[in-house]
């Protein structure tokens, strides 16, 4: 790892936990960065989610005022969130190479056309808290939490958006709370699922290090920008460069 490639990943680090914070989507800059500086596909995906626990953490620190009032919450959904991270990362571990070099492409689309064609989450949260004035989460919360986290300790790219929906339809929480939920919850899958790694696979500590640096930063400014940026456009311009990521890594894969 030389500095021209950890600062490189600092920076991917940064942008990746912004985009988080907004879409969902940070694994659409981090995952392609290691794959950019050399690392092997499924190499790549376990030091990104190992990395990717940080952003949870910078989140949630910067998340403290949102959080208050959901302890019980968070309670019910630990353990559903870490059941999910765990299977998921059972499953890449018994998915061979090549098989996952071709999945990611059509996981990598399908979240991008997911978050183009989705409506905006301040409209989630409207629809939710019409829908649960009282705040009453439905029974069925953990089981969908657990199916989620399955995919977040698989890939990743969109849990986030997908459980962000989820709670802001089924909370009757706002999106500030809503988003804050979904950060710590998610965090939850993705350090389960980094410590089957850390055990089961191999990690490149080297990259590993710098990309959580960008991470954790990049997690700490995300709620701020939540707060206040124009987040229909960002979706959008997300959503189109991770389609033409697909595209790219399509290429690659099947050629």
């Amino acid at each position: 790892m030389n500095p021209l490639e950890f600062g490189f990943l600092v920076l991917a680090g940064i942008g990746a936990g912004l985009v988080g914070s907004i879409a969902g989507l940070a694994s659409l800059i981090s995952y392609p960065a290691l794959l950019a500086i050399g690392i092997p596909p499924v190499t790549a995906n376990v030091t990104n989610t190992t990395a990717m626990v940080l952003t949870g953490v910078g989140s949630v620190s910067a998340s403290r005022p949102e959080l208050t009032g959901q302890r019980s919450r968070v309670l019910r959904l630990a353990g559903a969130s870490a059941l999910g991270g765990a299977a998921g990362a059972a499953l890449l571990l018994s998915t061979p190479t090549s098989a996952f070099e071709r999945i990611v492409p059509w996981l990598i689309a399908a979240a991008a056309i997911a978050l183009l064609v989705s409506r905006p989450p301040q409209a989630l949260a409207v629809e939710g808290a019409l829908e649960h004035p009282e705040h009453r989460d439905p029974w069925w919360l953990p089981l969908g939490t657990f199916t989620i986290a399955i995919y977040g300790g698989y890939f990743g790219a969109a849990a986030g958006v997908m459980m962000l929906a989820m709670f802001l339809l089924t909370t009757g929480e706002g999106l500030p709370r809503g988003n804050a939920l979904r950060n710590v919850v998610l965090g939850i899958a993705n350090g389960t699922a980094a410590v089957g790694f850390i055990v089961f696979s191999s990690i490149a500590w080297s990259a590993a290090l710098p990309l959580a640096i960008g991470l954790f930063a990049g997690g700490r400014l995300g709620p701020r920008v939540v707060r206040r940026a124009p987040q229909t456009l960002l979706r959008r311009l997300i959503a189109l460069a991770g389609i033409g990521l697909a595209i790219h890594l399509g290429i690659q894969a099947y050629t």
